[in-house]
């Protein structure tokens, strides 16, 4: 027997913001990045607040550590809040998850509501369990996965990706393929999530780029956004595998944007579950899944398990390279050695990551350290 829930309530469409005026006599408390403040970007969200009291917490950094997620807490607990919004990328919106849970057990901290508002199209974290945190001292990024950290209400406004600069397009458009490769090749794919995953993987294909090289389409803009979040429902039920294993393990320790590190091993991710060894495919019923999402893709359809993966491979590549995005750890600017003298720790960390058990193949941690000196 299979579960599948989707308890985030998603509010889309023109002027949806405005719905946070509904928010009379509460008392909110934002969590958002500096950049967020300085742009006044926050005031699309602010200027809604009109009958409800508000504080700002604004000090989210990239991969947010323990320490930063305490001082929100404790600034909540003083402004005595009742409502959570993230406002922001997935540093924003995983802060304050990891807020959220932890408070609860170390301030008895109340949450009465949680709204998540995405700035980018990436993460999918607006509809998902997951949130990734950082420990700095031992240089790990650790996956809390809990439904006590799903946010309660969704809001897509295009309006607040249209001016995402290019290369963050490419990072977070790259994360939202991931994550739909893996959701549908996960051991707990199942006929819900394929649906999503078929349907987002050509939004990707059709808009990805478009909203990359023009900003300013508003529709490409659109789609991108609609898809990361379709991407976040199917892998919130299906949870991923060992590219985002690697990627939170890699990401910690070489400081890789994380969009950029899955796009820079996805290629390689694909052929070592499909078991693409000298033209040939070990891994038949993986490679088949695949050849499905290949034939999403492209106009030349087949029923070759091999040729199917080999497309798959061959329109990532494709894609990375018309967005610009390095397909090594060279070409993105880190030394072979730097790798290489944290490969072992990489792979250590990579198979303690939740989203490794759901792998399509269960990998040792020698497969991940080839994986990573395949793509030096």
């Amino acid at each position: 027997m299979k579960s599948i829930n989707f308890p985030t309530e998603l509010w889309v469409g023109e002027n949806v913001l405005s719905k946070l005026e509904s928010l009379q006599g509460k008392r909110v408390f934002i969590v958002t990045d500096p950049f967020m403040v300085e742009s006044e970007f926050v005031k699309n969200v602010t200027k809604h607040l009109i009958h409800s009291e508000y504080q700002i917490f604004s000090d989210i950094v990239p991969d947010p550590p323990i320490d930063n997620i305490v001082l929100g807490i404790n600034q909540f607990v003083d402004f005595d809040g009742n409502v959570i919004i993230a406002l922001g990328g997935g540093s924003a919106i995983d802060a304050a998850k990891a807020m959220k849970f932890f408070g609860k057990r170390t301030m008895n901290m109340k949450v009465d509501q949680f709204i998540a508002i995405p700035s980018t199209s990436g993460t999918g974290s607006e509809v998902t369990n997951f949130s990734v945190i950082t420990i700095a001292e031992t240089e790990t990024k650790i996956p809390l996965v809990t439904d006590e950290i799903q946010p309660d209400i969704a809001i897509l406004d295009t309006d607040l990706v249209m001016s995402v600069p290019p290369q963050i397009t490419a990072d977070t458009g790259m994360d939202v393929l991931t994550h739909v490769i893996e959701s549908y090749v996960s051991t707990n794919a199942n006929d819900i999530a394929d649906a999503l995953c078929e349907k987002v993987i050509r939004l990707i294909f059709d808009n990805l780029e478009t909203a990359f090289r023009d900003g300013q389409n508003k529709q490409a803009r659109e789609n991108m956004h609609i898809a990361s979040c379709m991407a976040g429902m199917a892998f919130n039920v299906t949870s991923l595998g060992i590219n985002h294993g690697i990627a939170h393990a890699a990401g910690a320790r070489l400081h890789v944007p994380h969009g950029r590190m899955n796009a820079i091993i996805l290629p390689e991710v694909i052929a070592f579950n499909s078991g693409l060894v000298k033209g040939k495919v070990i891994n038949e019923a993986t490679a088949k899944r695949y050849m499905h999402l290949a034939n999403c893709i492209g106009s030349t359809q087949t029923t070759n398990a091999r040729i199917g993966v080999q497309q798959l491979i061959r329109q990532v590549k494709q894609l990375r390279k018309r967005l610009h995005m390095p397909a090594t750890f060279t070409e993105y600017g880190l030394g072979k050695e730097k790798v290489q003298e944290n490969n072992e720790k990489i792979a250590e960390a990579a198979l303690e990551d939740a989203c490794t058990r759901t792998n399509a193949v269960k990998p040792s941690s020698e497969d991940i350290v080839k994986i990573l000196n395949t793509v030096l």
